[in-house]
């Protein structure tokens, strides 16, 4: 019989992830967020405090709150119009068709809002939001999220991809998932088929570590790659677990040689209790100036801060140039003359 799911303080005990004389305070952290670790990411925990762990095993640390964080430290509910629908920017959406996860990461922007109880959406909330969709011709491209969209069965999602591949404004569709790195026997044949229409459809994979990439997981990513659907990735820079120049450019390297492209490098959100995570953007920015130089350019993602507020993502990487442009820093630290442009010739009157 093969390991079971871990979803409960008492299965964090019995598995060795938390003491038994945390139990009261992990309870605590579990009636306010939802905790589930599938046996695909318990296989990978060699310890409950290493990089694996520290994501998904839930610490009395998230009961300490900032003033500074939120219940929506990203500004989704100002931009949700009808139920499932966050339209934040012009040219795309996000479509949440559930708020369920196969995982509960501890540092989620949306911690307050997933977990079991909230139904999927479906029936006149469903077609409510693919309305929504169809009324508005600048939406280029629609984003599933949640919760996580990939736990949705084949024959449920089929009908809503059916209906948005009908919409001829839409061009792209993108699903944000971890569900190929932490539940990869969710990756079948009838999933990528579901998967595969005329409207391209893309795959952004969570993933934080390379020690979250086994064996399981390299082929569930090999299933959609070699099924066509391209792969790029999303990261989130965590303290205690990939905030060393080391593990992320193994992580970058894996993810590569996976034939999937590193996409975002994430600032922590300001999400209520996940202070224990977050890096200074000085470091975040240090951690990037020093990949520069030490990895292929395929192994580069863009660091992003998503503005508290509902005000966007903006890249937030080091700068190379000085503020006149006529002197570079190269990747080891070297500054170097550039020249300028010749002055623009005056038109005439």
């Amino acid at each position: 019989m093969g390991r079971r799911s871990a979803r409960t303080p008492k299965d964090l005990v019995a598995g060795r992830l938390v003491e038994e004389a945390d139990l009261p305070a992990i309870t605590d952290v579990a009636r306010r967020y939802a905790v589930s670790i599938t046996p695909a990411v318990l296989d990978r925990i060699a310890d409950p405090d290493d990089a694996v762990g520290r994501q998904f095993v839930p610490t009395p640390l998230e009961l300490v709150e900032a003033p500074e964080e939120s219940d929506d430290p990203i500004g989704d509910d100002p931009f949700t119009p009808v139920k499932g629908i966050t339209h934040r920017y012009p040219d795309r959406v996000l479509l949440k068709p559930v708020h369920v996860c196969p995982v509960y990461c501890r540092f989620c922007f949306r911690r307050e809002v997933v977990g079991p109880g909230d139904p999927m959406l479906r029936g006149a909330a469903l077609e409510a939001a693919l309305d929504y969709i169809r009324a508005r011709p600048e939406v280029w491209e629609v984003i599933f999220t949640g919760g996580d969209p990939l736990v949705v069965a084949a024959s449920k999602l089929r009908p809503i991809l059916t209906a948005l591949d009908a919409v001829d404004h839409v061009k792209v569709i993108r699903f944000h998932t971890r569900v190929p790195v932490v539940d990869p026997g969710r990756i079948t044949p009838e999933l990528i088929d579901a998967l595969r229409m005329d409207t391209p459809v893309w795959i952004v994979v969570h993933t934080n570590h390379s020690q979250e990439i086994g064996d399981e997981a390299g082929t569930a990513l090999a299933r959609l790659v070699d099924a066509g659907i391209p792969l790029v990735s999303q990261t989130v820079l965590l303290k205690g677990v990939n905030d060393t120049p080391e593990a992320l450019e193994d992580l970058f390297r894996t993810l590569i040689v996976n034939r999937v492209k590193p996409y975002y490098l994430h600032h922590g959100d300001l999400a209520k209790g996940t202070g224990h995570f977050r890096t200074t953007i000085t470091r975040g920015q240090e951690l990037m100036r020093s990949l520069r130089g030490r990895v292929s350019g395929m192994c580069q993602p863009t660091y992003v801060l998503d503005i508290p507020g509902g005000h966007g993502k903006v890249p937030i990487g080091p700068g190379y140039l000085s503020d006149d442009t006529t002197r570079v820093t190269d990747p080891w630290g070297e500054e170097h003359h550039y020249p300028p442009a010749p002055a623009a010739e005056e038109s005439g009157g």
